[in-house]
């Protein structure tokens, strides 16, 4: 699977393009294609460190 990880705290362009192992569903659980997904204002604080939660980085 494609995905953009943010690294280290920054502007847009340090997010890292990987492609990660699929993931295997579990019991009860189902894996579904995305095709897009949008980038919004909260999600440029966070890659930031400017907003109000602070999840740790991978």
């Amino acid at each position: 699977m494609k995905a953009m990880l943010c690294k280290a705290l920054g502007l847009p362009e340090t997010l890292v393009y990987e492609e990660l192992p699929d993931l295997r569903p579990g019991p009860g659980q189902v894996v579904i294609d995305v095709h897009a997904c949008g980038v919004n204002f909260p999600d440029y604080l966070i890659i930031q460190g400017k907003y109000q939660t602070k999840p740790k980085l991978p």
